[in-house]
């Protein structure tokens, strides 16, 4: 399970585009914390610090104790909003935790044991993701830093459905049993696409090489003949 991150955050008494753009302006990134049957609170965290817990990985599965207006609240990102050019955070949706409720989170989906695979070590397989995170409901104190799927023993043609997942107790998966997580595939699929197109790119370049020798020789000739005419 993840642990409580402290987080430093500012109340704001006013809201709205212009004020929004305000407290952007003074290095901070506007949020509001919502939820358990209390008024939205808004207020401003460190640009900075929220740009480095988004990227750092886990931001939407990670409880805050924020620290706001003389009061602590624990509470987990729902949502956030970057800058589609520049990637700055622009704004944080959090959601207040309340004893006795559940969340729904996505957690990331880790592999283990690849070289314990017999279909990816000895056969040259492929590990094709299909779900890199799995969606799950769970007290906000028992989030999973991530579901571990082991490799151990898997061949060419085998498959990961949701029913082969370990979870801790009090997580449940909202997928269906039935959904497939991953899969080894064959390796000759992929390895001729990369046959063919590297043919290709050489007869690409061969043709070239070939037009530019003829090119060549025509210049030459046509040299040669301008001398004898001199």
């Amino acid at each position: 399970m993840s642990a409580v991150k402290p987080l430093e955050a500012v109340a704001r008494d006013r809201v709205g585009k212009g004020a929004a753009r305000a407290v952007r302006r003074q290095g901070q990134v506007p949020a509001v914390i919502y939820g358990g049957n209390q008024p939205p609170q808004a207020i401003a965290v460190d640009l900075i610090r929220t740009r480095t817990l988004i990227y750092a990985g886990g931001f939407l599965t990670t409880v805050f104790e924020i620290s706001a207006g003389g009061r602590k609240v624990r509470a987990i990102p729902r949502d956030y909003q970057l800058d589609p050019v520049s990637g700055v955070p622009l704004h944080v949706d959090f959601l207040r935790v309340v004893a006795g409720q559940s969340v729904e989170v996505a957690v990331p989906v880790h592999f283990s044991n690849e070289d314990a695979a017999p279909g990816i070590k000895q056969e040259g397989g492929t590990l094709n993701v299909v779900h890199h995170t799995i969606a799950v409901e769970v007290a906000p104190e028992s989030i999973p830093d991530a579901i571990t799927v082991d490799l151990t023993g898997k061949a060419i043609g085998d498959t990961v459905h949701v029913s082969d997942l370990a979870v801790p107790a009090g997580v449940t998966i909202v997928l269906g049993a039935d959904e497939v997580v991953a899969t080894i595939v064959p390796p000759t699929v992929l390895g001729a696409e990369v046959e063919a197109e590297e043919a290709a790119v050489a007869e690409a370049a061969r043709a070239e090489s070939a037009a530019e020798a003829a090119e060549e020789a025509a210049e030459e000739s046509a040299k040669d003949e301008a001398a004898k005419e001199d």
